[in-house]
């Protein structure tokens, strides 16, 4: 199935000295962000108390801020989330009886403030239990960059790899600049979310490559610039395809699944629109600059054939 009535013919790859000054600012601004503000970590990497409630009517956020803050509760966080009628109180980490205390007196602060209001979930977690997340997080993240970057060695001419890696680490810092930007709350739905992202820009790479793997010894003669935008011109339509219809699912979580979902479905949104740049524009742009050729994907024995001849 076509997106397009006919192949496109966009000349990607001569610009792509443009986009290489794009994506370093984008690298760098990410990186600064990050060392900078930092992230908004949740509650799963920072420990803490949450308590979601919703108001038979709009919520009234600065009185129950005053309303958190009679109870004795100097260090809550109130803000909405989903509908109008929900909030969502952070409070500071606590352990045992004393997180049980802390939870049952925002509850009845906020019962006192509207007796129609129904608490829909506490969740309390201990600051060593955050650590530890925060840790096993972070070296799942390095542990699937490894084994994805085995994985295109492998399956790859090294030229085509190089790009490959490249892009994959250029999504995630891109999605964490994005994080550090927004102060949106970084939790582990959010890290499953980059996660994901990686695997599905390695995804929309790994069809290009494919399709220049074909088009690099079906076009023996063109040039490698050649064969590169024709080969991501005949995947274009499928990447605009799969892309779209994958943001249509994102865009309705980020809009209606409400504070839970919003962390995980804002890191979806970008790093689905940062990986299909990223295909083109870093792991293409990459290999072709390394000299990638028609002699590259020719088995051995055909190279030791070419050598010899005159």
């Amino acid at each position: 199935m076509e997106f397009f009535g006919k192949v496109p013919r966009i000349r990607f790859m001569e610009k792509r000295r443009y986009w290489y000054v794009i994506s370093a600012l984008v690298i760098v601004s990410s990186l600064v962000l990050v060392a900078v503000r930092g992230l908004n970590l949740g509650i799963d990497y920072t420990g803490g108390i949450v308590v979601e409630a919703s108001f038979p009517a709009p919520a009234d956020i600065e009185g129950t801020r005053e309303a958190l803050l009679g109870a004795g509760l100097a260090g809550a966080q109130v803000q909405s989330f989903g509908t109008a009628q929900d909030i969502l109180v952070r409070l500071p980490p606590a352990e045992g009886r004393e997180a049980q205390a802390l939870t049952d007196r925002a509850s009845a602060a906020l019962t006192a403030l509207d007796p129609g209001v129904e608490i829909l979930r506490t969740e309390a977690v201990g600051p060593q239990v955050g650590r530890e997340l925060a840790e096993k997080g972070a070296t799942a993240l390095l542990m699937a960059l490894l084994f994805i970057g085995l994985y295109v060695i492998m399956r790859f001419q090294w030229k085509f790899s190089v790009g490959a890696i490249l892009a994959v680490l250029h999504d995630p810092i891109a999605v964490l600049g994005f994080f550090a930007l927004t102060q949106i709350t970084f939790d582990l739905s959010a890290l499953a979310a980059i996660l994901a992202v990686i695997g599905y820009s390695l995804n929309d790479t790994v069809v290009v490559f494919d399709r220049v793997r074909e088009r690099m010894i079906g076009m023996r003669k063109a040039e490698p610039i050649e064969v590169m935008n024709a080969a991501i011109n005949e995947t274009l339509s499928r990447t605009i395809m799969t892309s779209a219809t994958t943001l249509i699912v994102v865009v309705a979580l980020l809009l209606l699944g409400g504070e839970a979902l919003r962390a995980f479905s804002a890191a979806l949104l970008v790093g689905i629109v940062i990986g299909t740049y990223s295909s083109i524009y870093v792991a293409g742009a990459v290999s072709l600059d390394l000299g990638l050729s028609q002699r590259d994907l020719m088995p051995i024995d055909k190279k030791q054939e070419a050598d010899g001849l005159p």
